[in-house]
């Protein structure tokens, strides 16, 4: 997989929010993303996620423009912003309904990736009920379930112990193993540099390699 982005500026609100911005990503690579708060890094990932359009510009997949020849990518996992799952559903309930969409995967994927981040695949609390940790576990699950081609993460550690720590990174490795394209972006910088192939700086919407 081949993901080019080609001058894209992004405009909202009349405040600039990407500027110019022109990348070419490649499977089998972890892109890390460095920037404060506020910096474009998020709004990076939802414009190749597909969820908001350039206001100039285009990003292409292998060759396909996103927006035109293809409204999201076809083969994504992503954890931006806060995992949303159903508050009334246990954590393999929740994994069931989403593995249900594309019919990738079955239980035992399902009980495979909730061993992996920590969380009972037996467990009969709802998601409700969860600490934000668990949340999180639940949301990085979720984004690697069906090994996607293309993994847009955005802060994993948030609210994880050590342990957690270690686990994304060892989920993120494997799922690079496999092939896939990954978008990375932590706000610790000794995980985004011990994981990233290549680092890029975000900073007011222009994104520059480190």
């Amino acid at each position: 997989m081949t993901i080019e982005v080609k001058s894209v500026t992004k405009v909202l609100r009349k405040i600039t929010v990407l500027e110019d911005v022109n990348l070419i990503l490649e499977s089998g690579t972890i892109y890390g993303l460095r920037g404060v708060n506020g910096s474009g890094k998020t709004m990076l990932m939802r414009l190749i996620a597909g969820l908001i359009r350039p206001t100039r510009g285009e990003v292409f997949l292998d060759g396909k423009q996103l927006g035109k020849d293809l409204s999201f990518p076809p083969d994504m996992g992503m954890l931006i912003e806060n995992p949303a799952f159903l508050d009334s559903y246990t954590a393999a309930q929740n994994l069931r309904l989403l593995a249900g969409i594309r019919k990738k995967v079955g239980e035992e994927r399902i009980r495979e990736i909730l061993e992996q981040v920590g969380l009972g695949w037996a467990d009969k609390r709802k998601y409700r009920q969860f600490s934000l940790g668990m949340k999180q576990r639940l949301g990085i699950a979720g984004a690697v379930l069906e090994h996607p081609q293309l993994l847009l993460i955005d802060e994993p550690t948030n609210a994880l112990d050590t342990d957690g720590v270690e686990m994304v990174q060892e989920l993120l490795l494997e799922e690079k193993k496999r092939g896939a394209l990954i978008v990375l972006a932590c706000h610790d910088f000794s995980i985004l540099q011990s994981l990233s192939d290549v680092l890029y700086s975000v900073k007011e919407g222009r994104v520059t390699p480190l």
